[in-house]
């Protein structure tokens, strides 16, 4: 299992393999149907976004409000607010080097997992925008079989309704990728799909 003092790193490196999910995101793009059933590209891209900003509260005040922190005008160019929050996260994770406890509700979190729970959403979701925007861009071997043994962690059966679909099984040999976006309920791109 992947040590969770590896978190940070994790997160780091999910952030990039999404924001090279973003770079395929053009404008004309943005309207796509995405695996995340009933949202389109724009709308997964401001959930990230959204996500990672959540992300950037709880580093540095140690908390997680609940719903959306910010609300993007209709006209927000979608990567660019990515890019935005992915900096701020970055920055906060920079600075915030000591292990504490974030609040979420009534339950309490330590930073490490935190930032585990999110380098997990995040990478799936860069892989989600890669699907969307047609580029088969598998999450990459080594992040994925580092968060291949913490996703059954942080996101048990029980507390997955509503939040991520069943697993889907995945053919033998599938690589760490594949078997984690399909942990989270996705079907993994068939080799030579777009």
């Amino acid at each position: 299992m992947a040590p969770l003092t590896a978190a940070p790193g994790l997160l780091e490196h999910a952030i990039s393999y999404a924001l090279a999910s973003a770079d395929q995101a053009t404008p004309q793009l943005l309207s796509l149907p995405t695996p995340c059933e009933r949202w389109d590209l724009r709308t997964l891209l401001l959930h990230v976004s959204d996500s990672l900003s959540v992300l950037t509260d709880a580093m540095r005040t140690d908390h997680i409000a609940l719903g959306p922190l910010h609300e993007p005008t209709a006209d927000a160019d979608p990567v660019a607010c990515l890019r935005r929050q992915a900096r701020d996260l970055l920055g906060a994770c920079a600075t915030s080097t000591d292990e504490r406890l974030v609040a979420i509700a009534d339950r309490e979190l330590t930073t490490t997992m935190v930032t585990a729970a999110g380098a997990i959403e995040i990478a799936v979701h860069g892989w989600d925008i890669s699907a969307a925007c047609g580029v088969r861009r598998p999450v990459p071997p080594t992040l994925a079989s580092a968060l291949l043994p913490l996703a059954p962690l942080l996101i048990p059966r029980a507390t997955r309704s509503g939040l991520f679909a069943d697993p889907v099984p995945v053919p033998e040999p599938a690589c760490p990728g594949d078997r984690l976006v399909a942990f989270l309920g996705r079907q993994p791109q068939p080799v030579g799909s777009t």
